[in-house]
């Protein structure tokens, strides 16, 4: 079996149930890795462990990835394991001239979440495991819409740096995604915004296209695979950060 497998690995995703984390656990379980889901939505879960293959291929738990106490105890409950993947966040993005709760919700859904999740994973990782965090593009290349959003995917993509330091030989990376086609892009907007949001990134890169759940997966598995990547962040964009 090469080096680059998953097989017979375990790894958590944090926001596992859709998106980019399912089509990450897809790909694992077809490398023969077993993946353990966490998220809010036991329905979801449910859902995705029975696309997955069953509990023979994946365990789910309940988890607001919000609350730091779940987050302990879930770690605690399942044990050591080999990778952490944490895609998981709800967020809204606004101007400097927004109120309070808008600036805060990044940093409180998707940069704190992820810097407690390590926190709590870290004594129960594989020594020649790894973490994969997730920010995105749009902290490379902002638009004029989102200045606290920006500044919260700058600081998971500086934070990955420095866990990478801190916490070796453990690998610690980045994936930093530009607008990928899932579910959970513009939830309860009316299916022409959505449409219209994906025609106008399009315009915005260099494969005049909106990426996949796959592709972004694809770039999560080498980012776990690769033995001798830490400190980076990928940009699975389309060539978004470019123009």
């Amino acid at each position: 079996m090469s080096n680059f497998s998953l097989n017979q690995k375990r790894i958590v995703i944090i926001g596992g149930s859709s998106g980019i984390g399912f089509a990450t656990a897809q790909q694992a379980v077809e490398q023969g890795a077993y993946v353990i889901l966490a998220g809010r939505s036991q329905q979801k879960l449910e859902k995705a462990q029975e696309l997955l293959g069953g509990a023979n291929h994946a365990e789910i738990h309940t988890l607001n990835n919000q609350n730091e106490e779940e987050l302990q105890a879930f770690f605690a409950k399942i044990g050591n394991f080999d990778h952490l993947f944490t895609p998981g966040a709800s967020y809204v993005r606004g101007s400097i001239a927004s109120p309070a709760e808008v600036a805060h919700s990044c940093f409180n859904a998707k940069f704190w979440p992820q810097y407690n999740a390590v926190k709590y994973a870290a004594p129960f990782l594989s020594k020649d495991g790894s973490i994969v965090l997730m920010s995105g593009a749009f902290g490379q290349r902002p638009l004029a819409d989102g200045a606290s959003y920006a500044a919260c995917n700058g600081a998971i993509e500086s934070l990955g740096k420095a866990l990478a330091v801190e916490l070796s030989p453990i690998r610690v990376n980045v994936i930093s995604p530009g607008t990928i086609h899932t579910a959970f892009n513009w939830e309860g907007a009316a299916q022409e915004v959505r449409d219209e949001s994906y025609r106008q990134y399009a315009k915005m890169n260099l494969v005049g296209r909106v990426g996949t759940a796959e592709e972004a997966a694809h770039t999560t598995l080498y980012l776990m695979t690769n033995g001798y990547t830490t400190g980076s962040t990928l940009f699975p964009d389309g060539g978004y950060i470019m123009r």
